[in-house]
């Protein structure tokens, strides 16, 4: 990680630069605060050109389209803007062959691209598109939610849900460029921001001890947006342990499965409640408590980190419980999730703060044992 700049928190100093190195594939992590004017500079000088499709939300395209449009222009691009309903609904069929249709409408073609501008749905969504229109062309990830900047806008994976679950149609397929302008998150409701966090937390608990006490240290200012110092150092840091992954393990074969920490029961929280009820964050906060627990139960991971873990998700105003889901219909969502083998999901434990394994199966007993314990 470089940082550009004689003062490096300062903020309108404030560059960093993460390197995901994939040969070929490479490209760099902008993070900053009010960097998204050089959105068009920045994909000139990756090698872009033409016309691009700006996919975005309702949400965010009031805030960030005409930006984001303009910076373009500036450049030499020729935007075509698509505004899509926000929602995790959003990530599905049906959106995603409206933008293939807006894709021959505005007239683009393999010299073209696409930008994702907003969060993980966004993201993942045109990302897709991307990926599939005309047998893949490039794009560019503006994130514009702490969970998409820490974690989806990262590594490649793109996708569309299915009414059976999250995730289950998609592609590795790697972005030009990701640019994260950290000024976009004051606009961000403050429950996608904490939301945000529990995939902040999650780097701390499966890859880096210190990044996670540091996380327990400035949890009173992290809940606040005020200091983007603050912010620039943790997504900056998030961003480089996913590069680090991503790095060894582009297709998720082996080490890049650590990243799914949270995401087995999370995922099912997702689906039960009903897309919605809680968001992907809560999710995760509310699936790396029981992880965290099975963790102790099989890995002997001490009870004091696992009280960590909980303490500074509450800190945090993150839920750790859901106890209205009941434990038979998260057990039958978990049968159609992505990390299931022969009925049985894989987990990923920790046997202490900072160092992570994948592929264990809890028994079933157990699983229901510590759902019923949350």
């Amino acid at each position: 990680m470089t940082w550009i700049g004689a003062r490096p928190y300062t903020l309108r100093a404030m560059l960093c630069n993460i390197s995901v190195d994939l040969g070929g594939r490479s490209y760099e992590i902008h993070v900053g605060a009010g960097i998204l004017e050089s959105l068009g500079a920045s994909c000139a000088k990756v090698g872009l050109k033409g016309k691009c499709l700006v996919v975005t939300d309702e949400n965010v395209a009031a805030h960030y389209a005409k930006p984001v449009q303009d910076a373009l222009l500036k450049a030499g691009f020729d935007p075509v803007l698509e505004v899509l309903p926000p929602g995790e609904q959003t990530k599905c069929g049906d959106q995603l062959f409206r933008l293939y249709s807006r894709c021959l409408e505005a007239g683009l073609d393999r010299g073209s691209f696409v930008v994702a501008l907003g969060g993980g749905v966004v993201g993942d969504l045109a990302g897709f598109l991307a990926a599939s229109f005309l047998r893949g062309i490039p794009f560019v990830q503006v994130p514009t939610s702490l969970l998409a900047m820490v974690d989806s806008s990262v590594g490649g994976k793109t996708g569309i849900n299915l009414p059976e679950g999250k995730n289950l149609v998609g592609a590795f397929y790697q972005p030009k460029l990701v640019l994260a302008d950290l000024k976009t998150l004051q606009t961000l409701p403050d429950r996608e921001y904490r939301a945000g966090l529990a995939e902040v937390l999650k780097y701390g608990i499966i890859r880096d001890a210190d990044f996670f006490s540091f996380l327990e240290e400035s949890a009173d200012a992290l809940l606040h947006i005020e200091d983007l110092a603050l912010l620039a150092k943790v997504v900056g840091r998030c961003c480089e342990i996913k590069a680090e992954v991503v790095a060894a393990d582009e297709r998720e074969g082996g080490l890049r499965a650590i990243l799914n920490f949270g995401h087995t029961v999370g995922h099912a929280i997702e689906k039960v409640a009903g897309y919605g009820a809680y968001v992907h964050g809560e999710g995760v906060s509310i699936g790396s408590v029981f992880a965290a627990r099975a963790s102790a139960a099989l890995l002997a991971l001490p009870s004091a980190e696992v009280a960590r873990i909980e303490d500074l998700l509450i800190a945090l105003n993150l839920p750790v419980q859901a106890p209205e889901l009941k434990w038979p219909q998260l057990r039958e969502a978990l049968t159609l999730d992505k990390k299931t083998v022969s009925g049985m999901p894989k987990f990923v434990l920790i046997p202490s703060l900072g160092k992570s394994s994948i592929g264990h199966e809890i028994p079933e007993e157990m699983m229901e044992k510590i759902w019923n314990t949350l």
